[in-house]
């Protein structure tokens, strides 16, 4: 206990914390409260932000996901992952009270010392990272189309306008990262954007209302029939096959992050269970409803990326302007998801580089900095790498779910204070088989993909 606490002592405060000189800290907390307002952040913006948090880019995998795994595992499969993601949630926020922590770095830290916060601190930072660029890359497909296979797929603004300067890849992922990122990402707090955070949760559910509607009317017509129930496992290869569509779905809940710094801008912080529990709840059946309706439009036809198979005739009046609806919301959800995974992406890698200087958001240079060199790198990633689906797998299978399962559940195992139940166990050895197993399958299974492929 005596090294644990010496080792947090040994980083940064929080704003709040009353070992900053005192005339610091008063200047911290006359800025916090100048930028927080003084009723501090709502039951309402804390469930948006993390709902936001939630569904990103994965929400378009669960489809192909389900497909995989049949459809009552994979709805079943859906439930379980998000029953896993709150106890794991639960288990962090219960021991960020014992150890008195107001960072998920600082409860790591508190378990596993230094390198127990470092280790988390990568983790997080390759996670966000992958996960913006991969948010970039299919912005400007649904912008300005993208190159598969030799045949290229025109983006809505080609589309619209016919190909001009102004509708390439480049300048329109400029074009969005002037107007709408860096104004988004430059805010502080992440209750500034609730707001954004609300209609980026709204368009998210106007994709499945829409997907929703298709398929029921195409299944009143007759024209599509019941997918799968079960999956169809005609050899060892595809039943092994079956544990990779784990690392997606942990991918899809991926918030952990967030909860931290959502919970300490919070009006009353003890709601921060209720909101865990309310945006689960509102993700999950937002993913089953996706999962479900999606797998029954398309069937055997459904591609990794579902938002791939909204770019030809859906079979029903004003199919065309549908797919466009479809396709230009989901690009819009994405541009508003970016600035909630880049706060945490931020945050994490200003403790990795920075661990002893005061909170980023008091230090304009450091601020202006560290979010003008990420930016940058997400910029260049996006316009100048093909495709890095394969690198993005990795990082879903690895420090996505060291983030979300591996890291609470040996906090909750190493159990420096003496108050998980068994429960917490069970759950834990729970999570750690399933992160272990699923993931040792899936990143063998890319290599020898990638192997195989170079091969052949």
């Amino acid at each position: 206990m005596t090294i644990q606490s010496s080792v947090e002592r040994k980083y940064r405060k929080s704003p709040r914390a009353p070992l900053l000189p005192q005339a610091q800290s008063q200047n911290h907390d006359n800025l916090e409260a100048h930028e927080a307002g003084i009723d501090g952040a709502s039951f309402s913006g804390a469930v948006f932000n993390l709902s936001t948090t939630i569904v990103g880019a994965g929400i378009m995998a669960l489809p192909a996901t389900v497909k995989e795994l049949g459809l009552i595992p994979g709805l079943i499969m859906i439930v379980l992952v998000g029953w896993l993601t709150e106890s794991s949630i639960d288990m962090i926020m219960r021991f960020s009270r014992a150890s008195k922590s107001a960072t998920y770095s600082g409860v790591v830290a508190d378990a596993f010392g230094g390198a127990g916060r470092t280790l988390l601190h990568v983790c997080i930072v390759v996670n966000n990272l992958g996960m913006l660029v991969v948010y970039m890359i299919i912005i400007g497909d649904v912008l300005s189309g993208a190159w598969l296979n030799g045949v290229h797929h025109s983006g809505v603004t080609e589309e619209w306008f016919g190909q001009h300067w102004w509708t390439t890849r480049f300048t329109l992922l400029l074009l969005t990262t002037l107007f709408v990122f860096l104004p988004l990402i430059s805010f502080r707090r992440v209750d500034s954007l609730r707001y954004t955070s609300a209609l980026s949760v709204g368009l998210a559910i106007v994709f499945v209302v829409i997907t929703a509607g298709v398929a029921i009317v195409k299944t009143i017509d007759g024209s599509i029939s019941m997918p799968c129930l079960l999956p169809e496992i005609s050899k060892q290869a595809s039943f092994w096959k079956l544990f990779t569509t784990f690392p997606v779905l942990v991918t899809a809940y991926i918030c952990h992050h967030n909860i931290h710094p959502i919970e300490n801008e919070l009006k009353d912080p003890t709601q921060i269970k209720s909101i865990v529990r309310t945006s689960i709840t509102l993700c999950s059946t937002v993913y089953i409803a996706t999962s479900f309706f999606g797998l029954l439009l398309f069937g055997d036809r459904t591609l990794d990326d579902v938002l791939a198979n909204f770019d030809g005739d859906l079979g029903i009046p004003y199919s065309s302007l549908l797919d466009d609806v479809v396709r230009v919301s989901y690009g819009i959800h994405l541009m508003l998801v970016f600035p909630i995974v880049f706060f945490s992406l931020r945050l994490n890698l200003d403790g990795l580089l920075f661990p002893y200087a005061i909170p980023i958001a008091f230090d304009n240079r450091r601020f202006f900095a560290v979010t003008a060199a990420l930016m940058g790198f997400i910029f260049v990633g996006a316009n100048f790498v093909p495709s890095i689906w394969d690198a993005f797998q990795f990082t879903g299978a690895t420090a996505a779910v060291s983030v979300g399962f591996i890291f609470p559940a040996a906090i909750a195992l190493r159990d420096t204070h003496g108050i998980a139940t068994k429960n917490d166990r069970l759950a834990s050895w729970l999570m750690i088989s399933l992160a272990v197993s699923s993931s040792t399958v899936a990143v063998s299974s890319d290599i020898y993909s990638i192997f195989n492929g170079v091969g052949g």
